[in-house]
């Protein structure tokens, strides 16, 4: 890949892989700095990778850093200020974003993380097994598994509204 492309894969690409990193995390300063750790990643491989194959690399790079720094903040985590889980919505109007923010915000994080690449990114389930290092079969269960519980919380849209 040459300074050009890799300076059109910044261009093109850096504002999904943002979004992807934020919806999963919902922390600005951390989605900024994984996806600038991913960029850089990807400049120092840049001579090995073909700009063909960039945007998979780079979503792969970000999510595999996203998922260090998780497991890293998992062990500081003070789990006094976790909150009980529970299912539901609440009871107040909430924009139909928010209450899909919600529901995400519930599904375990392998969960999140297909259904977001799958559903607002737009890959197919091949491209998502070699991002997240699933298989195809696993990848489907996960969907599943998430579009469940994402349809048994939000409920009937009457119920939403």
């Amino acid at each position: 890949m040459t300074a050009a492309e890799y300076n059109i894969c910044v261009d093109k690409y850096a504002d999904n892989v943002y979004r992807f990193i934020l919806k999963n995390i919902k922390d600005e300063d951390k989605a900024k700095d994984i996806v600038q750790d991913s960029f850089e990643k990807m400049w120092v491989k840049v001579d090995e990778i073909s700009a063909e194959k960039s945007r998979s690399y780079l979503f792969t790079t970000a999510y595999h850093t996203m998922i260090d720094l998780i497991r890293k903040e998992k062990k500081n985590a003070d789990f006094e200020e976790v909150e009980p889980y529970t299912q539901g919505y609440k009871n107040e109007y909430m924009g139909l974003k928010e209450i899909l923010d919600e529901a995400l915000s519930r599904l375990p994080q392998i969960q999140k993380e297909v259904i977001l690449l799958r559903d607002y990114e737009g890959y197919s389930y091949e491209e998502i097994g070699e991002i997240t290092n699933l298989n195809e079969s696993q990848v489907k269960v996960y969907i599943y598994r998430a579009r469940v519980f994402l349809k048994d919380y939000i409920g009937s849209l009457d119920k939403v509204l």
